[in-house]
């Protein structure tokens, strides 16, 4: 079954435990274009990111014999929060693997749920790979965050509720970090609007799908940067599935600064009123500094999440 089809089932296997989440038109950026701006809102989802559509529809579609086995996983934050509610869902037991210095914000909300929490290592990289060992050597389910075809259909399923929506779009931005979420939304909307041009967007300080995609093969940087959009950021596995996808669907790349990225997560808290994360604020930036390139056209804007901390939140604004 294509990715397009595995796309459309997980729309109905999840459709019922998500949000179907805003498609915010913006004044004040479709007057930047001259055209026509909207926002999809995945900071109003559930767990206050996008990914708590894989998680969930990497869980429903496991047999309940694998359910039985354990599942495990890890995460900066946002995929742990969508893998501890869909375990809730699903009645199922997990362990998520989280790096040392995740923001403190997010473990306290995964203490909400009912899911077993484990630290190792200080890069997100680093804590997948361990965590995949762990599976491996213990017989239980691995669940990626990203290099998964069930969980990338299940981001997909953001992009169904755009066309569905709305015809004609002429550009998507989103964030890339493993690549799971554009995947999936390139791949519906290269079936189901072929025209629209797809623009992957990274903090210039974690670009590793887009060194990737130009070399040809998967790039792992040699040292860890710091960026604001923590949600995307370290690397991808040498064997990642979403490596192929996003070098044959995505149009473009653009990388953004984190001077760039702190001034646009303050830009939607004057402008809009809206909480928004790094990794939102990278597609967000993207767009906001090529405005010229998309003179007239229906654009759309990915804002993929809302879980920024207070503390980060106040110094920024």
């Amino acid at each position: 079954m294509s990715l397009y089809h595995e796309i459309a089932d997980a729309r109905d296997r999840i459709s019922a435990e998500v949000l179907k989440t805003p498609l915010f038109y913006s004044t004040y950026l479709s007057d930047l274009n001259k055209g026509e701006v909207y926002l999809k809102l995945e900071s109003e989802q559930y767990t206050g990111s996008f990914k708590a559509r894989g998680a969930l529809n990497k869980v429903l579609k496991l047999s309940q014999a694998e359910r039985d086995k354990g599942l495990v996983t890890a995460s900066t934050g946002n995929h742990a929060q969508g893998f501890a509610r869909a375990l809730t869902i699903a009645k199922a037991r997990g362990t998520i693997f989280l790096p040392t210095n995740a923001e403190p914000s997010k473990v306290e909300a995964l203490k909400y749920y009912d899911a077993n929490l484990q630290f190792h290592g200080d890069d997100p990289l680093t804590t997948e790979l361990h965590a995949k060992q762990v599976a491996r050597d213990q017989g239980r389910i691995w669940v990626s965050p990203y290099n998964d075809l069930d969980v990338i259909a299940g981001q997909g399923t953001l992009a169904v509720e755009m066309t569905e929506e709305l015809k004609g779009i002429d550009a998507v931005f989103g964030c890339i970090g493993g690549g799971g979420m554009m995947s999936g939304v390139a791949a519906w909307l290269k079936q189901e609007s072929p025209a629209t041009r797809v623009i992957g967007c990274l903090p210039a300080n974690s670009p590793e799908m887009y060194l990737s995609v130009q070399k040809g093969e998967v790039v792992m940087l040699d040292e860890y940067q710091p960026t604001l959009s923590d949600g995307s950021a370290g690397g991808l596995e040498e064997d990642s599935v979403t490596f192929g996808l996003c070098r044959n669907l995505i149009d473009d790349y653009t990388l953004v600064s984190e001077e760039d990225i702190a001034a646009r997560i303050k830009y939607m808290v004057d402008k809009h009123h809206k909480i928004v994360e790094g990794a939102a604020a990278v597609a967000l930036s993207a767009f906001m500094n090529n405005a010229g390139d998309y003179i007239g056209q229906k654009v759309v804007i990915i804002i993929c999440g809302a879980n920024i901390t207070t503390t980060k939140l106040k110094e920024l604004i």
